[in-house]
């Protein structure tokens, strides 16, 4: 057992208030801190940093305090002295123990696996958000996929902190982002690319896009850090999943015409001189994309999807439709049917703005919706979103 205190009991005098906490280089007295577990929160500083300046002040250990900004996220780091991190919950309950405690005391235990049965995905505090700020007619992000505290190979060229005064080798480490997220996206589509070798880029995308899940491990719609329902501007289409998408029915393709075309409606006609864009190039909102974003909607907007039948020969869809709140979303035709693989079909998405719309929505606040295609198989989601101009 060892004495437990919060850094703010423990800081230099000459610390402000608003960093007290922080664990900050320089910040903890070594008279202090010495021979003690230090509570630091999260906040201002890097998570392995304040580890660092708790070995620098003698500190024993280590516990690393979400705030409620990070809510239940817990990032694993291979700090540098005895440390373990907790949620905001717990991070209250141990400060309120340090502050009535008399002789509050402390210890950390070595670490062991542990299966956890939280709901599970959730949406982490750094995913990314949208909408896009550069083409806000595409809804981005697309999906989601595991990034936090992902175990992968390291290298040993570089320490686990990558800190030149860790000089730690390992094989494996822990890493958080997503850039973690990224190659489990990319190892996926490469596997859909191996089933399908004919498949383009924009089906492979579209696969994964309309096969992804929106609820978690206990059935429920997938939340961010703080427990509150997620949408699709944190995960897109929704969690992706890999064997679903190897067979996902129907996919929106898109060929390299399609995606200049897009560009010359964005009035980015640059891109490709080769190409010349017409006079009149199709609305943005066209691009044959597994979403749907319609930003500052006025009026009535009707955009055109075409799928590709890579299912059964003969296979008969039917669509359904969860409007966003405040609009009104028609699918025509409703009833798509095919008789081979290959055949393509179009159909139109009109989206209208309703009385209750314009009493409830903010200026630049978007209001979210879906529309599938089911054969009683398949079940081919797309997530879309709407602002009022």
């Amino acid at each position: 057992m060892y004495p437990l205190v919060y850094a703010a009991q423990v800081v230099n005098p000459d610390v402000p208030k608003n960093a007290a906490g922080q664990c900050l280089p320089g910040s903890l007295s070594p008279e202090k801190t010495k021979g003690k577990i230090v509570m630091c929160l999260r906040g201002q500083g890097t998570r392995i940093g304040k580890g660092e300046e708790v070995k620098r002040a003698g500190g024993s250990g280590f516990i690393l305090g979400n705030n409620p900004a990070n809510g239940a996220e817990i990032q694993d780091d291979t700090h540098v002295l005895p440390a373990t991190d907790v949620n905001s919950d717990n991070a209250i309950k141990i400060l309120e123990y340090i502050n009535s405690a008399k002789n509050p005391m402390g210890y950390i235990t070595p670490a062991r696996t542990k299966i956890h049965y939280k709901p599970t995905p959730f949406m982490a505090s750094f995913s990314s958000r949208g909408p896009s700020t550069i083409s806000p007619g595409i809804l981005k992000p697309d999906i989601t996929a595991p990034g936090l505290n992902i175990l992968a190979a390291w290298s040993e060229a570089s320490s686990p902190t990558k800190k030149a005064s860790d000089h730690r080798v390992v094989q494996y480490n822990l890493d958080s982002g997503t850039s973690m997220s990224c190659p489990h996206v990319a190892a996926a589509a490469a596997l859909i690319k191996s089933i399908h070798p004919h498949w383009s880029s924009a089906a492979i995308r579209s696969a994964l896009m309309t096969s992804a899940t929106m609820t978690n491990n206990k059935g429920r719609l997938i939340t961010d850090a703080l427990g509150n329902p997620a949408d699709p501007f944190q995960f897109g289409s929704g969690h992706f999943r890999p064997t679903m998408a190897a067979d996902p029915g129907l996919v929106y393709d898109a060929s390299y015409t399609d995606y200049l075309l897009f560009l010359c409606g964005s009035r980015l006609d640059t891109m490709d001189p080769s190409f010349k864009c017409p006079k009149n190039p199709p609305s943005p909102n066209n691009l044959n994309y597994p979403s749907l974003s319609i930003p500052k909607l006025n009026g009535i907007v009707t955009v055109e999807r075409t799928v590709t039948n890579v299912g059964g020969p003969k296979s008969v869809y039917f669509a359904s439709v969860k409007p966003p709140l405040g609009f009104s979303v028609k699918v025509s035709p409703p009833i798509l049917v095919f008789n081979k693989v290959g055949e393509k079909k179009k159909f139109t998405i009109t989206v209208e703005a309703t009385s209750e719309s314009a009493s409830t929505m903010g200026k630049d606040e978007y209001a979210f919706g879906w529309y599938t295609w089911t054969d009683g198989i398949h079940h081919v989601r797309s997530p879309m979103a709407v602002s009022l101009a």
